[in-house]
This record gives C-alpha cells, sequence and structure tokens, in this order.
C-alpha cells in the first residue's frame, strides 16, 4: 500500500493532486489544517493536508507444466521371422548369432532401465508440485483466516461502541464483497474507515440567506443542553464571523431557561426577545430584518407530548410564511438509543432537520451518533464536548468521530 500526503490551498486542490499523481482510486486517510512556515506565515491563509492511500497491485505468478514424453518398456519388439533366421543360419556361424543375439537384449534392458528412471523422476516431480500446492492452500488459508479475525475484531469494535447490529453488519458486507486473496489488513482497515466517513457524509451547519435574516430554529427534548449550546453556536458567529445576529425564545415555561438566554445576550451584545404568540413572534422577524440571523430557542418538552408537536408546527408555519428557516435538532449523546430513535422520529414529522449531539465529554461511546444519522437520513451539523462557552463546541468531523468509533485516539 501506498501512503502520501499532498498539500493544497484547499482540500479540493489536494486531493486533485494526489489523483493527478496515483490516479481515481485513492482513498482519503486524513484531512487536516497545516501552517505555513516562513517569515511571512503568520500573513497567509492556511494550507490543507491530505493524507491518501493506494493498493499497489500484485503480479500473478504463472505455474509453469512440464510435460513429459514416456516411453513404454513393454512396447514389442518386430519377431525375427523363422526364414530370417535360416537365411542367418546359412550366413553366420553360431557364435555371432549368440553375439546379437546377446546385443539385443542389452539394448532391451537398457531401455527399460531408462523408462523406470523416467517414471521415477515423474512421480517425483508429481510429488514435488502437490507439496508445492498444499503448502500455498495452507499459506492461503492462513491468510484468509487472519483477515477473517481482523474483520471480526473491526465488527466488535463496532458493536462494543453501540454501533447497531444492522449497520455494522451492512459494511462488512460490503467488504467481503471485495476482498480477495493477498489484501493487506492495512487494506481492509481503509476500506472500513472510508466507508464510515461517506455514511456519516458532509454537514453544511448554518449556512447564509441571500436575502433577508434566516432564522435559525433549535428544538429538542428537555436537558440535552439547547440553551447553552444556542449560546456557543451565537458566541462563534459574533465574535469570529462579526455577524449581526438576535435572540429569541419561546421557552415561557422555564423562567431559568430565557433567563439564561438573556444573560448571554448581554454579554454578547445583542437583543434579546420573550416570543408569547405568534404574532409576537412574526414582529420581530419583521424588527430584525436587517439582521444576518435570529436565533430561535424553542419550549423543551417530552416527544411524546403531540400537542407542544403541534404548537411547534404552527411556530415553523408562521416562519416560513416570512423568511428562510433552518432546524436543528439537539440531542444528547448519553440517551439511550430507542429513545433518541423515537424523540428524532416524532420531531421528523413535523420539519427536517439537522442534528446536534451535546454531551460528548460524558459518554465512552458514539455508536449511537451513526446510528440516528442512518436511521433518519439527518446530517450530523456539530457536537458539543463540555459547558464552556463558547469553547465546547466544534463542527462535525467524521473522520476524526470514525476513528474513535474504530478504536482509535480522539
Amino acid at each position: 500500500m501506498v501512503i502520501k500526503k499532498f498539500v493544497g490551498k484547499s482540500e479540493e486542490e489536494a486531493v486533485q493532486a494526489a489523483k493527478k499523481e496515483l490516479g481515481n482510486n485513492i482513498v482519503i486517510m486524513n484531512v487536516k489544517d497545516v501552517k505555513r512556515k516562513g517569515l511571512f506565515a503568520a500573513f497567509c491563509a492556511k494550507l490543507v493536508e491530505v493524507t491518501v492511500a493506494l493498493e499497489e497491485e500484485r503480479n500473478t505468478i504463472a505455474k509453469v507444466h512440464r510435460e513429459t514424453v514416456t516411453v513404454d518398456p513393454n512396447e514389442p519388439v518386430s519377431p525375427i521371422s523363422n526364414k530370417s533366421m535360416q537365411q542367418a543360419s546359412r550366413d553366420m556361424n553360431a557364435e555371432s548369432i549368440e553375439k546379437k543375439l546377446d546385443s539385443l537384449q542389452k539394448l532391451l534392458e537398457e531401455q527399460l532401465k531408462s523408462s523406470q528412471a523416467k517414471q521415477e523422476e515423474e512421480k517425483t516431480e508429481t510429488d514435488s508440485v502437490e507439496t508445492s500446492e498444499k503448502t500455498e492452500k495452507k499459506e492461503a488459508d492462513k491468510e484468509s483466516l487472519e483477515q477473517e479475525k481482523f474483520i471480526r475484531l473491526l465488527y466488535n469494535t463496532m458493536i462494543d461502541n453501540e454501533v447497531d447490529e444492522k449497520y455494522a453488519n451492512q459494511i462488512l458486507e460490503e467488504i467481503e464483497k471485495t476482498k480477495r486473496p493477498n489484501i493487506p489488513i492495512d487494506y481492509i482497515l481503509a476500506n472500513v474507515y472510508q466507508k464510515l466517513i461517506l455514511k456519516f457524509g458532509k454537514s453544511e451547519g448554518i449556512t447564509t440567506a441571500e436575502h433577508g435574516p434566516k432564522v435559525i430554529v433549535f428544538m429538542g427534548p428537555t436537558g440535552v443542553g439547547k440553551t447553552t449550546t444556542i449560546a456557543k453556536v451565537a458566541s462563534s458567529f459574533v465574535m469570529d464571523d462579526k455577524q449581526k445576529i438576535a435572540m429569541l425564545t419561546s421557552d415561557t415555561y422555564r423562567i431559568a431557561a430565557a433567563e439564561q438566554l438573556r444573560t448571554y445576550a448581554n454579554i454578547l451584545e445583542v437583543p434579546f426577545r420573550v416570543i408569547y404568540t405568534e404574532e409576537e413572534l412574526r414582529q420581530a422577524i419583521v424588527d430584525f430584518s436587517e439582521y444576518d440571523y435570529i436565533f430561535l430557542d424553542t419550549t423543551g418538552h417530552s416527544h411524546q407530548n403531540e400537542e407542544q408537536l403541534a404548537k411547534m408546527k404552527s411556530i415553523l408555519d408562521v416562519i416560513d410564511e416570512m423568511a428562510v428557516r433552518e432546524s436543528f435538532l439537539v440531542l444528547s449523546a448519553t440517551t439511550k438509543y430507542c429513545d433518541l430513535l423515537k424523540i428524532a422520529q416524532n420531531y421528523k414529522k413535523i420539519t427536517d432537520y439537522q442534528l446536534i449531539f451535546t454531551k460528548l465529554d460524558e459518554t465512552t461511546t458514539v455508536g449511537n451518533l451513526l446510528n440516528v444519522k442512518l436511521c433518519m437520513d439527518a446530517p450530523i451539523a456539530y457536537i458539543t464536548n463540555g459547558q464552556n462557552v463558547p469553547a465546547d463546541i466544534e463542527r462535525f468531523n467524521a473522520q476524526k468521530m470514525v476513528k474513535q468509533l474504530l478504536g482509535g485516539n480522539h
């Protein structure tokens, strides 16, 4: 396997350079930002380093079959006719006849010995070929067994990380279809790694609206850290991206949550408003029409509360009448898989969404991120791993998550 690194101004440029040199069959192993070197490096944009792998083709060794010619020792010798013998007795004396017969006997004995020697040689060669074939088969069986053990190890690692058996089996079935003799274990690992990255897919996160403010709606059950997550995202947009945002909350049930969001808004020096009715929501969208984004914190409630889901649907309909909307379902990575699915399925009834997973610092297994993503076909936008604002949040990185799923460092 060939493993090389390529550097470009962007991931696409580095990948194109890799494909130009190694071909289109490369497997992307890792992508990371690297700093330029030199005196003016601080004033230049960062570069992107892409690590790729390419499996080298193995030559097939052709077997040469030897052709042997066998002499039949039992081939009959043309008999000497009586007439010939009588003629010989007239022309030759008895002594010369005996000498000729002796010579003929020696010739036959030599032919017989030569034929027996060739048969022994042929048998030795056949035994040697059979021994070689048995050795090759034994080595191939051993290699196949090692591959099976490694694939089983990958499967157990995913199961230990609480990846659903259905998805773990799907991944390994895809590997089995492409498996062939003499494949290095590194190639199998790279193949699984790449397939998992593709299954996680890419996430757009929050995108910019072409006209007017974009309303960013945060939904989810109580206790998942939704309000803190909004503060983290808003801080990044205000302090890093210099975006103009306003913050709203329709969560009138939990006074503490509203006051917490108000505190964050004051720190960021952005407007904040509590929304009690649909009319107040319409007015807020009009009032902040010159802003880049309006962040809306919604009421946290049980996913089984049909009445609250209906109210949420009404809020979303009002927004859609007046502005461009993006919705994010905030879930805790510590929630049981069956509960996560119920929550995600019920919110899917009212709208499409991207996923945000919180509290990754409170769990040792991350398989549920893959499970929910594949089951709901919803991209993962962000993950959080602590309570610090705005530090403990990051855009979802599929490569980093796959390494953790396969038991690597994270």
